[in-house]
């Protein structure tokens, strides 16, 4: 199943969601309409069970996101409108950390600004060695705000401070020391790599993710008190689900397990 618009593509195959932000001749800008069609593709991925993945990416070879359409994005709207399009951002990030389901930042060329905070929003990212990522925002007189949660939770704070008020950039090699970049390969390798990791994580228990993933963003800021008494719940409530009691089964008969997601 495929489904195509001007700005951003979508397909799905083999429990793989795909969704290319699909300008690259603005090195795939951010524009209203890219956020408000992520924001949909993850509603309509949310509700069916043939996707257990999203892999995100961006068109052509030169960007994954380089951030904010500046200039277009600001043309034509009031103030208040204004301001309420970029929460626009905002949502879609707790969008994702709300899924229920992993999602890959596939990424070559440059992540910049907010196309830097989308990625870092994913829940794991592949880059290509060519990949070049920052928050160049300083230099043109503003400041990463809506980024700044995703770029703390990925990285030391004080990292992501020297990247705010620098502007510099980070090669793949660099990011991934950093441990904000998952894997790093060759150009050519990019697809088989980001594959491997979709098929890895679409063929583990969808109701098992779920509930493990949503625990893990909910505890992310809690103390640990909290936390601790939440997690003792989900593990209660994970070993009465089919799927632990088939995965334990599995394990026991030397087999592999038939997940049925509930």
């Amino acid at each position: 199943m495929s489904e195509a618009s001007d700005e951003l593509l979508y397909e799905v195959a083999d429990g793989v969601g795909r969704a290319t932000i699909n300008r690259p001749q603005r090195r795939n800008a951010l524009s209203w309409g890219v956020i408000s069609g992520l924001r949909d593709v993850l509603a309509r991925a949310k509700d069916d069970p043939a996707v257990r993945v999203i892999v995100l990416t961006g068109a052509g070879d030169k960007a994954f996101c380089a951030g904010a359409d500046l200039t277009g994005m600001a043309s034509g709207a009031g103030y208040l409108d204004l301001h309420d399009g970029r929460g626009q951002l905002a949502r879609l990030f707790d969008d994702m950390w709300t899924l229920g389901k992993p999602i890959i930042a596939r990424v070559r060329g440059y992540a910049l600004a907010g196309g830097f905070g989308l990625a870092l929003a994913c829940d794991f990212i592949v880059a290509a060695d060519d990949a070049q990522f920052g928050t160049p925002e300083i230099n043109v007189g503003l400041w990463p705000y809506m980024i700044t949660v995703p770029l703390t939770r990925s990285m030391p704070p004080k990292k992501a401070l020297e990247l705010m008020l620098t502007g510099r950039r980070v090669d793949a090699a660099e990011a991934e020391r950093i441990g904000f970049v998952n894997r790093v390969v060759p150009v050519d390798a990019l697809d088989a790599a980001t594959d491997e990791l979709a098929a890895s994580l679409a063929a583990k228990s969808p109701a098992i993710v779920k509930l493990g993933r949503d625990s893990f963003y909910s505890v992310w800021d809690q103390p640990a008190a909290e936390a601790l008494k939440l997690l003792h719940s989900m593990l209660t409530i994970t070993s009465y689900t089919e799927d632990a009691a088939e995965g334990i089964a599995a394990f026991a008969e030397k087999r592999e397990p038939q997940w049925k997601g509930r």
